[in-house]
């Protein structure tokens, strides 16, 4: 009968031949978060003017869940571009908001379908921290903003939206436009157009190499009441694992939602894909399942990877993202894109 001694040696010896046999891959741990080199990234040219808030947090040493927070919160104050309280209404002519925050230990915080607050972003992370939940949506989440101090706004659309609004109802058709948002600016083109995305999406990375990301949006205008698009949804608008990286989206989010598509880029950087390569990868995963139309849409994603690299990739031509760090300061990349 083997004694307990004896079953000790031989499961090392066991172990020992196991770990040295050829046919057995060794299993290895993702590289360390880099530290040291804090950067910011968000989607479209506003992002510019974002990535300065979120850079006033970074450069002094301040967390990334702070600087994502604070960042975007820039965006939706701005009454001249297409998210926040100044963004364009549903159907119904109701402002309604969504936004996701997540850090570095996997808390995540989101809310949807939430109307006259106007930091989405800020109540998101109190979602995170104050609650049980992930998401809070509707009434219910306006319920919690104001219980949590944040003020009721105004139920008044701005200049811009009214007049994009009442152009609209005169045929009442949607009709998204790809790349509205790269202007900066409110579409105000043809009759019935209305914005495709309406979205700021940001990530960034802290001197101590952890990261963390926010998104931010008034959804699709003119969209159908209740209505939800892939912003608020982790998984989908935005994904952080902090041992491998953090990725984003913006364009079309039910096409974003098909693919889970930002923790499908961390996934395939996971498998070990540059940020550059993964969002392609995902691109072109859009791009299969859409077929022929996927030229009437767009879809962007951006990335950064836990060793500091970023990159992005879109459906079509048209896609920057802004990026902050200490050695460039600020610049805006026109994305590399799918369909020529």
């Amino acid at each position: 009968m083997p004694t307990r001694r004896k079953f000790i040696a031989s499961s090392a010896a066991g172990l020992a031949a196991l770990a040295a046999s050829p046919s057995v891959e060794a299993l290895s741990l993702p590289p360390a978060p880099v530290a040291g080199k804090p950067q910011v990234i968000s989607t479209w040219d506003t992002g510019l003017a974002a990535n300065l808030g979120a850079w006033k947090v970074l450069s002094k040493g301040g967390r990334a869940l702070d600087a994502v927070e604070a960042g975007v919160m820039v965006t939706e104050d701005s009454q001249n571009c297409c998210v926040g309280l100044g963004g364009n209404p549903d159907r119904e002519g109701i402002v309604t908001l969504d936004a996701c925050i997540m850090d570095d230990q996997f808390n995540c915080g989101s809310v949807a379908a939430l109307e006259r607050i106007k930091h989405p972003i800020s109540v998101a992370r109190r979602v995170m921290e104050r609650t049980p939940h992930v998401m809070l949506v509707g009434e219910g989440a306006q319920q919690f903003a104001v219980a949590q101090g944040f003020p009721l706004e105004a139920q008044k659309l701005s200049p811009d939206a009214e007049k994009a609004y009442k152009e609209w109802l005169k045929t009442s058709q949607y009709k998204p436009v790809v790349n509205i948002e790269n202007s900066g600016t409110r579409n105000t083109g043809p009759v019935g157009g209305a914005n495709n995305h309406d979205t700021i999406a940001m990530l960034a990375q802290d001197v101590q190499g952890r990261l963390s990301g926010s998104c931010t949006t008034s959804g699709m205008g003119f969209k159908m009441r209740g209505r939800l698009g892939d912003s608020p949804l982790i998984g989908s608008g935005l994904f952080v694992d902090n041992a491998v990286g953090a990725a984003a989206a913006t364009g079309q989010g039910e096409d974003v939602i098909r693919i889970a598509g930002a923790h499908t880029v961390v996934e395939l950087m996971r498998q070990g894909m540059s940020p550059k390569a993964a969002c392609k990868a995902a691109i072109e995963r859009v791009a299969r399942i859409k077929g022929d139309k996927a030229k009437d849409i767009q879809v962007c994603f951006i990335a950064i990877s836990a060793q500091g690299q970023h990159g992005a990739f879109a459906l079509q031509k048209g896609f920057s993202y802004a990026v902050c760090d200490a050695q460039n300061q600020q610049q805006l990349i026109q994305a590399e894109y799918l369909l020529k």
